[in-house]
């Protein structure tokens, strides 16, 4: 029996985004082994289901850590453990680490797949961006058999600059027997169930709390969206290290009542389903599952300008594209789009039409191309 080991930086990453393709993997008599850092308890009841084996390895996302070194040493007797004819990473730092301990055993036959998630270095990206991660890339090139690239614009890149096999799919996949648009009955029922009000005029807003997520610029336009939208109802699914400054962020704006903290959510699909519009402000994406989730529900979407949102949404076509830092264009799009009901219809039909490719059962065919 062949065997294949999966690894990500973090445990969720796996669960998240990669379970379809370990139940694809056992369907096809491989083994499946699972290593990343266990933080599932972070993530509200997150399971991984379907693998043989799975570490505990204490991967950080800061590549300073003195626990990435841990996480090598560990990794390098998982695989003089294991005969593995496939490793499978993901994440940077998973990345980095399981294509240096595992390029020894390349000799051997084993080989090593990376799929990158969105390259740090890009166009518009800074300069440091470049100086850094882009050299990083370019040397584990030469330790990875195949690249699998999620974005149009790291497969052009990797194809001119990475010496290596170099292949794109359609994203890690939308489950579509989970995500799926309901008719207004089904969304009542849902508001109702969940305890929101049928009149509401409901914005979700789905990320890990941080940084780079940019939560803080759809609280800014709270405010004035009261004011123009009395029954105003904003939903912040997810957690992380910036919850706490959102909070005093939110009870300073005085916005208290009207803005609701989901935490971390396994059942999204009831919370995209009861919402009106979907919302995204981040600063940087490599090829968002949220986005896609909200098009395949039919909803429409104010985004920021970032090259994962706008290689997914042709703007003011299947979504509306804005400056993640202009709170008062956030305010005026949302507002002009609360009142126009056909324009809203129009963007979540043309958005429900374009992200077909990208569906898990259109991604899995294209994973087996480059597995078997």
């Amino acid at each position: 029996m062949k065997k294949v080991l999966l690894t990500a930086t973090v445990q969720s990453h796996i669960a998240q985004f990669h379970l379809p393709l370990i139940h694809m993997l056992k369907l096809n008599g491989y083994e499946v082994h699972v290593a990343g850092r266990n933080n599932l308890k972070e993530k509200n009841g997150l399971k991984i289901e379907g693998p043989d084996k799975i570490f505990d390895i204490p991967f950080e996302r800061s590549p300073l850590s003195k626990n990435n070194i841990k996480a090598y040493k560990q990794l390098k007797r998982i695989l003089i453990n294991n005969s593995y004819d496939i490793v499978h990473c993901n994440t940077p730092m998973g990345g980095v680490i399981t294509r240096l301990a595992a390029n020894e055993f390349r000799k051997k036959g084993t080989k090593v797949y990376y799929t990158a998630h969105g390259f740090h270095f890009y166009k518009g990206s800074p300069l440091k961006n470049w100086l850094v991660y882009y050299p990083i890339e370019m040397f584990l090139a030469r330790y990875t058999d195949k690249l699998i690239t999620i974005t149009k614009e790291d497969y052009e890149l990797a194809s001119k600059k990475f010496k290596t096999n170099i292949y794109h799919v359609h994203g890690v996949g939308v489950n579509t027997s989970k995500y799926n648009p309901v008719n207004k009955e089904e969304k009542d029922n849902i508001r109702m169930n969940l305890g929101f009000k049928k009149n509401e005029f409901i914005i979700i807003c789905i990320g890990e709390l941080n940084k780079n997520k940019n939560q803080k610029a759809i609280i800014n336009a709270m405010p004035e969206l009261i004011k123009r939208i009395p029954n105003v109802k904003l939903l912040l699914a997810g957690n992380g290290p910036n919850e706490a400054d959102l909070k005093h962020l939110v009870s300073d704006l005085k916005v208290i009542d009207n803005v609701k903290f989901l935490g971390y959510r396994t059942d999204l699909n009831k919370y995209i389903n009861l919402s009106d519009l979907v919302v995204s402000f981040s600063y940087r994406e490599g090829l968002p599952l949220n986005i896609m989730e909200a098009m395949i529900c039919k909803k429409p979407i104010v985004a920021s300008k970032n090259r994962g949102h706008k290689e997914l949404i042709n703007d003011k076509v299947s979504g509306i594209l804005v400056n993640p830092n202009n709170h008062r264009d956030i305010e005026k799009t949302v507002s002009t789009l609360y009142l126009n009901k056909g324009k809203q219809r129009n963007l979540a039909e043309m958005a429900f039409n374009l992200v077909k490719p990208y569906t898990i059962e259109n991604v899995l065919e294209e994973i087996k191309e480059i597995y078997f």
